[in-house]
């Protein structure tokens, strides 16, 4: 699952075919009937945080502040400011382990992608994730039975979800975040975005988001160029 989501990110980014038209195809095809989730989904999302990286109220893949996390200095000394506590943001070193990695995919993700395809009248996008579901049931019920078939699905979700949020939020919140200053399109890609050291293993981990600068600047390029 965790690697299936690091290639529908290829087909995503339109980075496998020379094609846009082939790419969307196969994206919707690996994004929904391999992971069950709607490709429309994930494009409304993902362009908005390619747009502007790490820019509160812009990017959703920080909208968590300041529900549960308090990101980045300047949102947090005005936070301070506000005395506004939502959460003991002093711990949040030590909740974000319980709250951020394990929670995400199989608490939020889960029904939301429903609620999202659903609200957004994506028939096409839903249709392709019922194919996910009836035939992970058909695979694993006559083993399983319901709740174990249920469990396992939980038990999956829970691992790709620790493994997706350390991928995401390694090459990005430790970098500026900010109100969008309408900072150059070339420099708030780099200050939002950083790159983790390049391996066999770590590049297998990250679906190559080891390279997330290269990424952020070239986002359509295929991601076994990165290196270069």
């Amino acid at each position: 699952q965790a690697q299936a989501g690091w290639l529908q990110h290829d087909f995503g980014h339109l980075s496998v075919f020379s094609k846009s038209r082939w790419n969307h195809w196969v994206h919707k095809f690996v994004i929904g009937h391999l992971k069950g989730a709607p490709a429309s989904w994930w494009n409304h999302l993902h362009f908005q945080h390619h747009a502007k990286p790490n820019c509160f109220r812009k990017d959703p893949d920080v909208n968590m502040h300041p529900l549960f996390f308090a990101l980045g200095k300047t949102l947090s000394v005005e936070l301070g400011v506000q005395k506004k506590k939502f959460m003991p943001y002093n711990h949040q070193h030590k909740y974000f382990f319980i709250i951020g990695p394990p929670a995400l995919v199989p608490l939020y993700f889960q029904w939301y992608v429903f609620y999202f395809a659903v609200q957004r009248k994506q028939w096409a996008d839903l249709a392709w994730m019922l194919s996910f579901y009836i035939r992970f049931f058909l695979t694993y019920l006559p083993f399983l039975g319901v709740k174990g078939t249920l469990g396992l699905h939980l038990l999956v979700r829970f691992i790709e979800s620790n493994w997706f949020v350390w991928v995401t939020q390694m090459n990005h919140i430790p970098m500026h975040i900010d109100y969008d200053k309408n900072v150059d399109w070339f420099s708030t890609q780099l200050q939002a975005t950083c790159n983790v050291r390049q391996s066999f293993f770590n590049d297998w981990f990250s679906g190559h988001l080891n390279f997330q600068i290269e990424h952020h600047l070239f986002p359509t390029m295929p991601r076994h160029n990165y290196w270069k």
